[in-house]
């Protein structure tokens, strides 16, 4: 690996761990502002339908990454597919609720503020926010202030899939990785046309070999 090459994918690295970074502040401040018990972000993973548990504050903060849901299921998967924020102050009360799934975690929570992670209409994941102060009463404006992690959140969770891309295209070692190397020199916005274009052919190829 050259010394161009070697820097470049050093900072598809260094851009991945801070992208994370950004998405833990981000649930860490929003479980913060509405004095909950945990706040959670998952990332939609396409391939495999799941949805994946990529940041964690309160409660199974640090236990919890990497663990996965088929995306259809539970409050989580109904808000992902619609796109529409959601309140429930009463889980128990809801049947889009899967309280075995939340058993499964570890933390049965009582309520939860749910919200998609939208970017240019695609929806990559979901922000929850989990058990607020029994007394607190959700108010429009707390609506809005949750709208604004989730953009905050989506802008994150969109820059952390393109750096991973990213570095996925660079560590290949088949007939794909040159042209990585290739694309891993253009400037920002023709760079993630060109792993977009690369994972295509990636997908073309696996499935001429199936």
């Amino acid at each position: 690996m050259s010394d161009l090459e070697a820097a470049v994918a050093a900072g598809v690295l260094g851009a991945d761990e801070a992208h994370r970074s950004l998405l833990q502040a981000t649930v860490e401040v929003a479980r913060a502002i509405f004095g909950a018990k945990a706040a959670s972000v998952f990332l939609l993973d396409e391939e495999a339908e799941e949805l994946v548990f990529e940041a964690v504050a309160g409660e199974g903060e640090g236990e919890l990454i990497g663990m996965r849901f088929p995306a259809g299921n539970g409050i989580a998967g109904w808000v992902l597919t619609t796109r529409q924020p959601l309140v429930v102050d009463d889980l128990t009360a809801d049947t889009r609720w899967s309280r075995t799934q939340a058993e499964s975690t570890g933390y049965v929570p009582k309520s939860m503020m749910s919200v998609p992670l939208l970017v240019e209409e695609r929806a990559l994941g979901v922000l929850q926010v989990l058990d607020r102060p029994p007394e607190s009463r959700v108010r429009l404006r707390e609506i809005d202030m949750l709208g604004l992690f989730a953009n905050q959140a989506a802008i994150a969770l969109d820059l952390l899939q393109r750096a991973r891309r990213a570095r996925e295209a660079l560590a290949g070692e088949g007939r794909l990785a040159p042209l990585a190397r290739v694309a891993a020199r253009l400037e920002e916005g023709e760079r993630d046309a060109a792993f977009e274009l690369l994972r295509a052919f990636e997908r073309v190829l696996a499935e001429s070999r199936d």
